[in-house]
């Protein structure tokens, strides 16, 4: 176990968010934003793109429109980016998933190209099970503030989930139950996880059981993740990499 997987082993038990925290934290964003107008065009000499697709997933109640800025940005680039076009995410992996497993399915017969998936915040947990179902189609996996570690309990909805009921413990124990019982991923996997995210705790975003997964850290909100030119670089040179 590597040094960031020790240390989020060892504060995971700090590592909850709350509804103040969030809007506190995420007060960063508009800094994200300025940034990406200041850098877009340095970040368009990153590597260009061979085509292949490139399915972003939004996060959880977010749709097409909150990738909007990253498709555009790597259809410049030379590839084929697009939205997963199912409205909103409304966190229901176990539904989402075989949807986007179909659409990577009909991309990947249409093209006879294997498809990378990027995933904001829970469309990463998304990817990677898709990833898990059709390790033949999918060329890569880029999470963006993922908590594929502990679910919910480590958000900024933990508190409004535990008021309405959820066991929150019960699921962290459930998602630790499948993770152990899961095949290892056998695509790469970059996970970017911010200590400036407001809506899910960093340990939530790193992974204890496939030790092939590589971490990233930036700096950066929750929310700024779509818009920061530092996961745009990282992002970029992950596609453009064998």
């Amino acid at each position: 176990m590597d040094a960031i997987r020790r240390e989020a082993a060892s504060t995971m038990h700090t590592a909850r968010r709350s509804t103040s925290q969030a809007f506190r934290m995420e007060a960063e964003t508009p800094r994200q934003l300025a940034r990406l107008a200041l850098h877009y065009p340095r970040l368009l000499g990153e590597p260009h793109g061979d085509g292949h697709p490139v399915l972003f997933l939004p996060g959880y109640t977010a749709s097409d429109s909150s990738t909007r800025s990253l498709r555009r940005f790597f259809r410049r680039l030379g590839y084929d980016a697009r939205g997963w076009g199912l409205g909103r995410n409304t966190g229901n992996v176990a539904k989402h998933a075989p949807q986007v497993a179909t659409m990577v399915a009909g991309l990947h017969a249409a093209g006879g190209r294997r498809v990378s998936l990027v995933g904001w915040s829970m469309g990463g947990v998304v990817a990677r099970e898709v990833a898990l179902l059709h390790p033949d189609k999918v060329r890569r996996v880029i999470t963006m503030g993922s908590p594929i570690t502990g679910g919910p309990k480590y958000t900024a909805f933990a508190d409004q989930l535990a008021s309405g009921g959820v066991n929150l413990d019960a699921i962290e124990a459930h998602i630790h139950r499948q993770q152990r019982a899961s095949p290892p991923l056998r695509v790469p996997v970059t996970a970017i996880f911010s200590r400036r995210d407001g809506v899910v705790a960093w340990q939530a975003c790193i992974d204890q059981i496939n030790q092939a997964v590589e971490h990233v850290e930036v700096e950066s909100s929750h929310l700024g993740l779509g818009f920061d030119p530092e996961v745009y670089r990282l992002i970029a040179r992950r596609l453009a990499a064998p």
